[in-house]
This record gives structure tokens, C-alpha cells and sequence, in this order.
């Protein structure tokens, strides 16, 4: 399926949420997803399947100060 991930279009195989982090490596803990303009709950990362279409903006939480 085609799916738009922080403005670029790729090809996805799996299905959820959780699968597109685990191919980004990206520490569920230390991010937040939105799909489709809506925040996505990290309890409905392992659930939520993609469709065709979606768009994803994948944001990580940095420190400083």
C-alpha cells in the first residue's frame, strides 16, 4: 500500500502503526504519531491498521534547555 510518512510517499507491507515505527526504529515512548490529522494513542499502536492513502507525521520528543 502507498502511504505519506512526514511528507514522503513510500511502500508499506504491514499493517499497523506499531510495524511502520519498528521499520523506522523509532522508540514508541519517545514519539508521537498523527494520522490523518488526528493524534493516535500509543495504546493503539499494535492495533490501528494503515489503509491505503494515510497520511502519517511521526513527530520525537528531543530535551534541552
Amino acid at each position: 500500500m502507498k502511504i505519506r510518512v512526514n511528507g514522503r510517499d513510500i511502500e508499506f507491507i504491514k499493517t499497523t502503526v506499531s510495524d511502520l515505527l519498528k521499520l523506522y526504529r523509532f522508540d514508541p515512548e519517545k514519539i508521537m504519531v498523527e494520522r490523518n490529522g488526528s493524534i493516535v494513542e500509543k495504546n493503539q499502536y499494535d492495533t490501528l491498521e494503515l489503509q491505503e492513502g494515510d497520511v502519517l507525521e511521526i513527530a520525537r520528543f528531543v530535551g534541552g534547555g
